[in-house]
């Protein structure tokens, strides 16, 4: 008895052997393919660990209030116009690297580069399930090709690598509840899902909810799984609809969200949009096949592409919808010689672009009608049709062409990874992207205003306000958009003001006011440059209609104060400087006018909580700083007094007030 036990063991211990030997080829054949996805991903994206933030991602990263509280964290998600679109999913993982390496964009470049070869590796393992040839090769075009850099070098576009991980991973779990292929029964029919498999199907709607909330885009999602069923079997039984219902419901759901956010909190909506739906046909059409030639032919890759003249009058504008529909017509035709596999890609392809095809207001198109990163989920597609061609022909060809062909392939995917290269270094900080933009494509206006933006930061205003100029020009030659040209107009006014020539700030805003006499903004701007050459009366009345025009404009209340302040009304000045902090108490030089009337009124100690807050605001705020140590002096404290004076000297040395108060200071605390 016990020799057949003992036996019995051994026999037991021999099959786990054989089977574990069996299996480890497997298992490392499924483990080489993948680390070589992520090293060529790796290898391609090096140069974004050197890369910076560009484009939106101050807004998103760097000044996101929401990413520093834990109530930030509940706002993403209950308050949608917390963040600037309902992507909360995204957000959170913000969040989180937040937290762990603050600003460093180091961190989100890397996880970004890692979701992406996480993509690329899904992509893989997805087509092996789905028997498509030439699987591995179809994911390393994938991870390569340069038309995805934009999506990846791109912190802002982590919803893209997010969403896709999580969409293809939602796809793979379905697939294990409900095969594409199995052994069908004698009727025909698809078999049941047995009780265990049900549990891929829960996985595979959370995956998919959190797919959408990364970002909306993966709708399209359960049209795709009936595609493939198609595709696969021939037919689409009307359960698997039904299975579908939960998934489709839930994206048409959270895809009104985002396209009411993207018109009523990001702004898409105005003359930039307004097409009509012919014009949007058009322009459909034309963008399918853009997308399409720039996966065989990546070049130029431009980050705004020039704006297409839509005209539904010119005959030959038309070729490109009627050709785009007519492929699938021709497919559909050819499917029993050729099979139902090049009409699913196709029909992949289109369906997954379709929300960014011009039929729905995007707020990006304001600036191009096209762009790489729309096209980042749809690739797949196309990219999977090409490598399963490339496989087919390699299986139908001779032997001795075989490695011909290897060789030729390997020289693609190494081409498209040098381009990659080269392309990513574009996005290495927003002056090289707006710089690239202005060279590939010199008549859009945006590059010019943004980069604007970022020489007025620097201190270079002379040159912002030359840049603005060339955005005006190109705003006037096309006769876009009127309030485009209005804000950059009234951005060069506020441009001039800051390069100390209030002349010409004065004209810029005049013309300004003409176009829209009641913007508060210009209004103030121009009450600006009149102050600063000494016409505060005039000054006065352009404050006072700036507040009568928005009754909550703080900027307006402390030019009114100013002007106040200046002319002898003290009084008065100090309830306009109340009520301009009592809307915005974040702007420290209100805080330093402020202490500066309560200090000449002989209210020291107010004075100096006054200064104290600005300083809080901008620890190196020079007049805050230099006031500071004067009024502590004033009121006897020359200890105090000195630690101030001594910081605003060390920032300005030209300062001769403040030098002759710090040396003032050291005297009074060494006769003490």
């Amino acid at each position: 008895m016990v020799a057949r036990s003992s036996a019995r063991r051994t026999k037991s211990r021999r099959r786990d052997r054989n089977h574990q030997a069996s299996r480890k080829p497997a298992l490392w054949n499924s483990f080489l393919p993948a680390v070589a996805l992520a090293a060529i991903v790796a290898v391609t994206y090096l140069p974004t660990l050197n890369a910076g933030f560009i484009w939106d991602d101050g807004e998103n990263v760097l000044t996101n209030e929401t990413l520093r509280t834990w109530d930030g964290l509940r706002q993403m998600w209950f308050v949608p116009q917390s963040i600037q679109q309902y992507y909360p999913l995204m957000y959170s993982t913000y969040w989180v690297e937040f937290h762990l390496w603050g600003i460093n964009p180091l961190g989100y470049h890397i996880i970004n580069v890692i979701l992406h070869a996480t993509a690329s590796i899904l992509l893989w393992r997805l087509l092996l399930r789905l028997c498509v040839p030439g699987g591995w090769l179809a994911a390393a075009i994938f991870a390569v090709h340069p038309v995805c850099v934009e999506s990846v070098a791109w912190v802002t576009e982590r919803k893209n690598v997010l969403s896709l991980s999580l969409a293809l991973g939602s796809l793979l779990c379905y697939l294990r509840f409900a095969p594409s292929e199995t052994e069908e029964s004698v009727a025909g029919q698809m078999p049941e899902p047995s009780v265990g498999h049900w549990r891929w199907y829960v996985a595979a709607f959370i995956l998919y909810a959190m797919a959408l909330f990364a970002k909306t885009v993966v709708v399209s999602l359960p049209a795709v799984i009936l595609v493939i069923y198609w595709w696969k079997r021939g037919r689409i039984e009307s359960r698997e609809i039904i299975r579908l219902l939960p998934f489709f419901v839930l994206g048409i759901a959270l895809c009104l969200v985002t396209m009411w956010m993207e018109t009523h909190h990001v702004g898409a909506q105005g003359e930039d949009w307004s097409r009509t739906p012919v014009e949007r046909l058009l322009l459909a059409g034309r963008a399918l096949w853009f997308y399409a030639g720039k996966l065989v032919w990546p070049h130029p890759l431009i980050f705004l592409y020039p704006r297409w003249q839509i005209d539904a009058h010119v005959w030959w504008q038309y070729l490109f919808p009627v050709t785009a529909v007519a492929l699938p017509i021709a497919l559909w035709c050819a499917r029993h010689r050729i099979g139902r596999g090049p009409l699913a890609a196709v029909l992949v392809f289109g369906g997954v672009l379709t929300p960014a095809l011009g039929f729905f207001n995007i707020f990006f198109t304001r600036y191009a009608d096209v762009a790489d990163h729309f096209q980042y989920h749809a690739a797949v597609a196309l990219i999977a049709l090409a490598a399963a061609g490339c496989a087919v022909v390699s299986h139908t060809i001779r032997a001795d062409m075989r490695g011909l062909m290897n060789v030729v392939v390997a020289a693609v995917l190494i081409a498209l990874a040098v381009l990659s290269f080269r392309q990513i270094c574009i996005y290495h900080d927003l002056p090289t992207l707006l710089t690239d933009i202005i060279e590939r494509n010199p008549q859009n206006w945006m590059p010019y205003a943004n980069l604007a933006d970022y020489r007025d930061e620097q201190g270079h205003y002379d040159e912002a306000a030359d840049l603005l100029a060339t955005s005006i020009r190109i705003c006037e030659e096309e006769g876009g958009d009127g309030t485009r040209l209005f804000e950059i107009r009234r951005k060069r006014g506020f441009v001039f003001l800051e390069a100390g020539k209030p002349v010409e700030a004065e004209q810029a805003f005049e013309v300004v006011l003409a176009v829209r006499p009641a913007d508060p903004r210009a209004l103030y701007g121009q009450g600006m440059a009149l102050a600063t050459q000494g016409r505060w009366s005039d000054a006065q009345a352009r404050f006072a209609k700036a507040v009568d025009v928005d009754a909550n404009y703080a900027e307006g209340y402390y030019g009114l104060a100013l002007a106040q302040a200046r002319r002898g009304r003290p009084a008065e000045a100090l309830t306009n400087f109340q009520a301009s902090l009592r809307l915005d108490s974040q702007r420290p030089e209100v805080h330093c006018e402020f202490a500066n009337l309560l200090g000449t009124s002989g209210n020291l100690t107010a004075a100096a909580d006054e200064y104290r807050a600005a300083l809080r605001l901008q620890p190196e705020h020079q007049d805050s700083l230099r006031n500071l140590g004067i009024v502590l002096l004033e009121m006897g404290q020359p200890d105090d007094a000195l630690g101030f004076l001594r910081r605003a000297v060390q920032l300005n040395p030209g300062d001769s007030e403040a030098q002759s108060a710090f040396e003032k200071a050291e005297q009074k605390r060494q006769h003490r």
